[in-house]
């Protein structure tokens, strides 16, 4: 007894937090950046928060790159489902990359390797180059797998829901934020003395630098487990090295995988077709200008900041009463009151109305999000990241689905004919107008 209280004793010396017998903390200290548990914390949420950035730094300043670029209704709907498909096998192959080589390494490589689309997002001159561009920077969004990977593998059951709702909701913060960030972005650089056309392509390069940063943090500071990264684990003994094959059936024989694959898709998977759209309907439908349709759209992703987080949250704290069978519960709710209100926001027809419905959906769409990745990290632990990739893939899956059925060609119309009405109502009148180039922000 003695000789097990005193190992017990040197683990928790080694350790800032307070840790299990796997050494994963118990604790989920918010403000500390202590290794390797809250520092892997910090630097995963960042690099997610980067690769949100660039994965959705176009829909902001679409006003002004379809005028660039001649894109139709058809090309912008595109390039919308090109930026989350790629993602969707990308996300599949994170979690197989984080079962055998470890998270550190699999979202360092992916950051680092998709950065150079964001950069050339900057010479894109036609559709086809835009959709590219596209659809190789939205690889990027893989890096939530290895987030919510490296959180399982960090952090215990009981402080588990919270690590990765946290860690997944302030990365999500990016596809709102980039909503504020990229039109003021541009608004600089245009009255440094750019023109429009220039501006936007200059843009490009912040969130560039930004997600090519976030790779060198995490490869250099992070660490794999509590007790080292995986190849130095392997070559000690000290963590059984699988093979492919095992993880790979171990994950897709297991129905729970698929459901969770299902449900999130029709979470996070609307999340983030509206996060495509939104800035766009809410300058075409309501004529708002473009600063005006960012901020609005910024605050459906800025919701993240409490909103996932609060879903992981919930998931840990029913859990403590009701166990698994508490996370499902809440999940079901929380997902079916989303579903209403994503059902309202399409039917309201006023401007104050309509930002009022998409907080609330915001909130019930987000928090559902964390409280699938409260289930997650239980469902198969020798194949942990091959199942949050398949949840993961199956958010981008529902979110190609529901852009291709619902604002692929035939709802982007309205955005075409709204532009035209723009000009036809501007025409007569002698001062700047939404039609004329400097009304776009």
């Amino acid at each position: 007894m003695e000789v097990s209280n005193g190992a017990e004793e040197t683990y928790q010396k080694k350790f800032a937090l307070p840790v299990d017998s796997e050494h994963k903390s118990t604790e989920f200290r918010l403000f500390s950046v202590a290794a390797p548990h809250m520092r892997a914390f910090h630097l995963s949420w960042i690099s997610f928060f980067a690769c949100f950035v660039s994965s959705f730094a176009a829909p902001p300043l679409l006003p002004v790159i379809r005028d660039n670029l001649g894109l139709t209704a058809t090309d912008i709907g595109n390039a919308g489902i090109a930026a989350v498909s790629g993602a969707v096998f990308a996300r599949i192959a994170m979690g197989t990359a984080c079962d055998l080589f470890g998270p550190r390494l699999a979202s360092a490589a992916l950051t680092l390797l998709t950065a150079p689309a964001v950069y050339c997002t900057a010479i894109a001159n036609s559709p086809t180059s835009f959709l590219l561009v596209r659809f190789f920077t939205g690889f990027s969004l893989a890096t939530f797998v290895s987030t919510q990977f490296w959180m399982s593998s960090l952090f215990s059951s009981k402080v588990v829901g919270t690590a990765n709702g946290v860690a997944g909701g302030w990365g999500n913060l990016g596809g709102g934020a980039t909503q504020l960030i990229m039109p003021l972005v541009f608004n600089l650089i245009e009255r440094i003395g750019a023109t429009q056309f220039t501006a936007w392509r200059i843009a490009f390069f912040v969130p560039g630098l930004f997600q090519t940063l976030s790779a060198y943090g995490i490869f250099f500071l992070g660490q794999d487990l509590p007790d080292g990264n995986y190849s130095q684990l392997h070559k000690s003994g000290d963590k059984h090295k699988d093979s492919f094959k095992k993880v790979l059936y171990h994950a897709v024989t297991n129905y729970r995988g698929w459901i969770l694959a299902l449900t999130y898709g029709y979470c996070f998977g609307v999340e983030l077709t509206i996060d495509n759209i939104i800035a766009q309907y809410f300058y075409d439908r309501f004529n708002v200008r473009l600063h005006t349709a960012g901020i609005i759209a910024a605050s459906f992703g800025i919701a993240n900041l409490f909103s996932r987080p609060g879903g992981g949250i919930l998931s840990d704290i029913v859990a403590n009463r009701y166990g698994m069978r508490g996370r499902l519960w809440t999940l079901w709710i929380v997902q079916t009151l989303g579903g209403v209100f994503c059902i309202l926001l399409g039917k309201v027809g006023s401007l104050g109305v309509s930002v009022a419905v998409m907080l609330i959906f915001s909130v019930f769409v987000q928090a559902a999000c964390g409280l699938t990745f409260g289930v997650a990290p239980f469902v198969s632990r020798r194949s942990l990241g091959f199942i949050s990739g398949m949840t993961g893939g199956g958010g981008n899956v529902g979110a190609v689905l529901t852009q291709d059925q619902g604002f692929h060609t035939a709802s982007l119309k309205f955005s075409e004919n709204s532009r035209n009405e723009r000009g036809k109502r501007v025409q007569p009148a002698p001062t700047p107008t939404l039609a004329t180039p400097n009304a776009y922000v």
